[in-house]
C-alpha cells in the first residue's frame, strides 16, 4: 500500500524507470511526464538498478530513530 506522501505508485514507478532506461527518454523529461523532480528519478532508477523492482515498493515514512533516544 503507498503511503500518503508518495506521489508515484511502486507500477507507476516502474513505468517511469522504464521510460528512462528502455525507451532512452533523458531523466529531466521523463521527470516533467510523471510530475516529479529530476533527482527523485535518478533515486528510482538507482533503487531498480541496485535491487531490480523490489527496490521500488514502498518503504517506511517515519524516522527511523526518535530524537529522545539519541
Amino acid at each position: 500500500m503507498t503511503h500518503a506522501n508518495a506521489p508515484l505508485t511502486p507500477t507507476g514507478r516502474l513505468r517511469m524507470v522504464h521510460r528512462h532506461l528502455h525507451d532512452g527518454i533523458p531523466q529531466a523529461h521523463v521527470a516533467a511526464e510523471f510530475r516529479v523532480s529530476r533527482p527523485t528519478v535518478a533515486t528510482w532508477v538507482a533503487r531498480y538498478r541496485a535491487e531490480g523492482e523490489a527496490g521500488l515498493l514502498d518503504r517506511p515514512s517515519r524516522p527511523r530513530r526518535s530524537p529522545a533516544q539519541l
